[in-house]
């Protein structure tokens, strides 16, 4: 088991991250250690697919502590992550009377983990929620930094509030059924982190990626030196991600040395593939991957990022498979969502780009024109 903390500038908020194997068994208990106050009622939010596999498991181990625990199954799905789901949350906390000394559990991926945490921070003005991530992505990503949300038609995470967890339970376990694209789809979410990072994790990550082949993934965990492995990488790249975000809770729009924002490396291009593809093509560590070769591209062309470089990207990206096939992606559509990022500041997007490897940027007013000639490199091949 490792412990990792998490405290924002003047120590505003503070909660440990717990990383093990096997530690369902114990989260009544861990639940009291973290936040000792008089809660009586547990609300766990999942959805039917997560909670079929592991949710009377984990009711069990929360009841076993004295807890009573009523349960929220939200439909499967980035296209739920709405208003709708979010108001029967809402009406559901209410309807069994959870008051502001209860806790929410949000146990699932991304979607379970923004949309519960939103719930938590809005209802009765605030309540405490604890994330129980279940995949790599949400592990290492959407579980740690309080960021919490929900997508409307016009774009991605335009909604929301920053709500830190009272703790983040990370179990390997889970990962033992995890379909191997969303294992995919965390492990893009890993060489972003590595590349804003620096050379030792990008080097850590390759080597794992070398040692541990994806295809080889569910096999993989019948190995104590697999689970190590992997238990090591989870917690360097929380620990980057907490570093970040120890300095940058809200990520103040005026911030440009040590900023929350470089962790959008990507997510420019790959929320407007999302979008423009109705969230329905690719996963979400999917579109990243991609788009972190597209804003690599970008990067050579406005500040001359090393050829020898993007072809380390592109190996290491490569190690993870083929995605689906995006040649038919409707451009136009690509480029209008992206003037709906909500990284849109005065009429001006805020890119991330990279001079290095180590050494991202903030730059503003990237042209359409050099927009589309890495878009197309990149994902039309030419």
């Amino acid at each position: 088991m490792q412990k990792l903390k998490v405290s924002t500038l003047q120590k505003v908020a503070e909660y440990e991250i717990i990383i093990g194997t096997g530690l369902i068994s114990d989260l009544g208990s861990l639940i009291k250690e973290s936040l000792p106050n008089s809660a009586k009622k547990v609300a766990v939010i999942s959805n039917r697919k997560v909670f079929g596999l592991y949710g009377e498991a984990v009711r069990t181990a929360i009841e076993s502590d004295g807890f009573s625990t009523v349960v929220f199954l939200m439909p499967d799905g980035e296209r739920h992550k709405n208003f709708n789901t979010l108001r029967k949350i809402i009406d559901f906390l209410s309807e069994n009377k959870l008051r502001r000394t209860d806790h929410l559990v949000a146990l699932g991926g991304g979607v379970v983990g923004d949309i519960a945490g939103f719930a938590a921070s809005i209802y009765l003005r605030g309540i405490s929620v604890f994330q129980i991530p279940t995949t790599l992505l949400a592990m290492i990503d959407s579980s740690v930094g309080g960021k919490t949300g929900i997508d409307t038609k016009f774009g991605k995470n335009l909604v929301g509030t920053f709500h830190q967890p009272s703790a983040v339970f990370i179990d390997l376990n889970f990962l033992r059924t995890l379909p191997r694209r969303e294992f995919i789809s965390g492990l893009c979410e890993a060489i972003k982190h590595s590349v804003l990072s620096g050379t030792p994790l990008f080097q850590q990550t390759v080597s794992f990626l070398s040692e541990f082949p994806v295809s080889r993934h569910k096999r993989a965990f019948s190995s104590d030196d697999y689970l190590k492995t992997l238990e090591r990488l989870i917690a360097l790249n929380i620990a980057f991600k907490s570093s970040i975000v120890s300095e940058d809770e809200r990520e103040e729009t005026s911030r440009t040395q040590r900023s929350r924002k470089i962790l959008n490396f990507g997510h420019t291009i790959a929320h407007a593939i999302e979008k423009s593809t109705e969230y329905s093509l690719l996963k979400h560590g999917e579109a990243v991957g991609i788009g972190i070769l597209v804003e690599a591209e970008i990067s050579k062309l406005i500040a001359n990022f090393p050829e020898s470089e993007i072809k380390l990207l592109n190996d290491v990206v490569s190690k993870l498979g083929k995605f689906p096939n995006l040649e038919k992606i409707e451009e136009h559509k690509v480029i209008e969502a992206i003037s709906f990022d909500k990284k849109n500041l005065g009429g001006e997007l805020e890119w991330v780009l990279l001079k290095r490897i180590g050494e991202p940027f903030i730059f503003k007013g990237v042209s359409e024109e050099v927009l589309i000639k890495a878009f197309r490199k990149i994902v039309k091949k030419e």
